[in-house]
């Protein structure tokens, strides 16, 4: 069944991982409440492979900071559409940050992109969990 993912690779200063933690675990509840079907924010650790291009390069990152991998889960690009409008309109984006904080990362150097499932295989025996 094809499904729809919002995928992001976010270089992070990684004295702000924390600060970053629990603005998407705020902003990650309220897609979860408007529909999204699995939202799933990672933190780089064997990021330098060899014979491949390192995460790193491809985030850009620089010294003291790590990787963001994240996506969000949608039924379809329709479905993703709606949740994110959903979720635009929500007032309780405002308080993924306390009053008058900036975001725990420079925006501008976020990637970002939609995509359409290839393959997706979730287990049958397991709920999937943390």
């Amino acid at each position: 069944m094809e499904k729809y993912v919002d995928g992001f690779v976010i270089p992070i200063k990684c004295e702000n991982i924390e600060k970053y933690r629990k603005m998407a675990e705020k902003g990650g509840e309220i897609w979860m409440e408007h529909g999204a079907l699995a939202y799933v924010e990672c933190i780089g650790d064997d990021l330098n492979k060899e014979k491949v291009v390192p995460f790193t390069q491809i985030a850009g990152t620089l010294d003291q900071e790590t990787v963001i991998f994240s996506w969000i889960v949608y039924e379809s690009k329709e479905h993703r559409d709606q949740v994110m409008a959903a979720v635009m309109a929500d007032p309780k984006m405002n308080d993924t940050l306390e009053m008058g904080e900036l975001m725990p990362f420079n925006e501008k150097r976020m990637t970002y992109g939609g995509f359409k499932t290839l393959v997706y295989l979730l287990s049958k025996e397991k709920e999937v969990t943390e």
